[in-house]
């Protein structure tokens, strides 16, 4: 009789652990297969043709790059019941979206509005494209009221492609910004600015400049590192988009920034002003890309201290005031 229980007990705890293991399994799988394959930003162009099967799609998404695995979206789909919801049409589909915003996006229909929301554009200038595309298509848009709901999130509504609803509400524009930020700043790259010594705060700020600072993928993480450097070295930024944001709307331009800054302009008086004012800005001048946030999380050390961007775009660097003097002479004619 105690051998039977023993045994009894034994095959229970066998179970038990198998349960354990197999539930385990499947959430570390399930974790995986629905996370986005790639954090590149950049669309790809998909299409869904009329009466096209699940499995299809599922089939097309993965040969795509676009999902991790075909059996997961087949199961997301079958468990929120969307099957029949899938539309006919061409759709731009980032592989940094995750399994249940690629599954969802694909149920909106090619009656969605698209709107490209460049990086390194301000509140206002994302208000103004969205103004444009939303009333294009003969839809209301208040961009009074936007500006209204971002108040206080410059930095913090994520540059890209999107695809709103016709009837959408203003507010849940500003919302789906916002939460994209949150989904594309994961806890990764949340943990690499913390292991840098700063706040998600600092890192948007930094990041933002180095976005209106920089032209290449290269130059960015140099630049992050220069600004970092002066920045806990007490030394003014000196970054010339600060005195841009501060200026704002330029009519002769028709630009949110100003091309040409005057000795005047540097001199002005306000918290942003990175000439005569220590330290950071009080909150970002812009919209960061994520490839800019990446640059601040990863910042290059080097023995520079000083850049400029010449009439090309094109960074150079020095280590010392002199060797940047002789820069602005050689690259700027100044």
């Amino acid at each position: 009789m105690k051998e039977n229980k023993k045994k009894k007990v034994i095959s229970l705890r066998v179970l038990l652990m198998l349960i354990f293991i197999t539930l385990t399994g499947g959430a570390l799988w399930w974790k995986w297969a629905s996370s986005p394959p790639d954090l590149i930003s950049t669309t790809t162009a998909f299409s869904v043709n009329r009466g096209e099967s699940v499995e299809s799609i599922a089939n097309n998404l993965q040969k795509n790059n676009l999902i991790r695995s075909k059996a997961a979206f087949k199961l997301w789909v079958m468990i929120h019941n969307l099957s029949k919801s899938m539309q006919a049409g061409e759709y731009q589909i980032s592989p940094a979206s995750n399994l249940s915003q690629i599954a969802w996006s694909l149920t909106h229909g090619i009656d969605d509005i698209q709107v490209t929301l460049l990086e390194g554009w301000r509140r206002e200038e994302m208000a103004d494209e969205l103004q444009k595309k939303i009333e294009e298509k003969g839809e209301n848009f208040s961009r009074e009221e936007f500006l209204q709901e971002t108040e206080g999130l410059e930095g913090f509504l994520f540059p890209d492609t999107y695809h709103i609803p016709r009837l959408v509400q203003t507010g849940e524009i500003s919302q789906l910004l916002r939460k994209t930020f949150d989904i594309k700043v994961d806890e990764a790259m949340r943990a690499s600015i913390e292991n840098q010594g700063l706040t998600v705060d600092q890192a948007i700020v930094i990041a933002s400049i180095v976005e209106r600072e920089t032209r290449g993928q290269i130059d960015r993480p140099i630049v992050a590192g220069i600004l970092i450097k002066r920045w806990r070295s007490g030394w003014p930024l000196q970054a010339d988009a600060t005195i841009q944001y501060i200026l704002g709307y330029q009519v002769k331009e028709h630009s949110w920034w100003k091309k040409s800054l005057t000795r005047q302009d540097l001199e002005i008086d306000s918290a942003y002003n990175t000439y005569t004012n220590e330290g950071l800005p009080p909150a970002p001048i812009c919209n960061p890309s994520l490839a800019s946030i990446k640059a601040v999380a990863n910042q290059e050390v080097s023995a520079y201290w000083y850049y400029i961007s010449d009439l090309q775009g094109n960074m150079h660097y020095a280590k010392n005031l002199q060797e940047h003097n002789a820069n602005i002479a050689s690259y700027l004619g100044k």
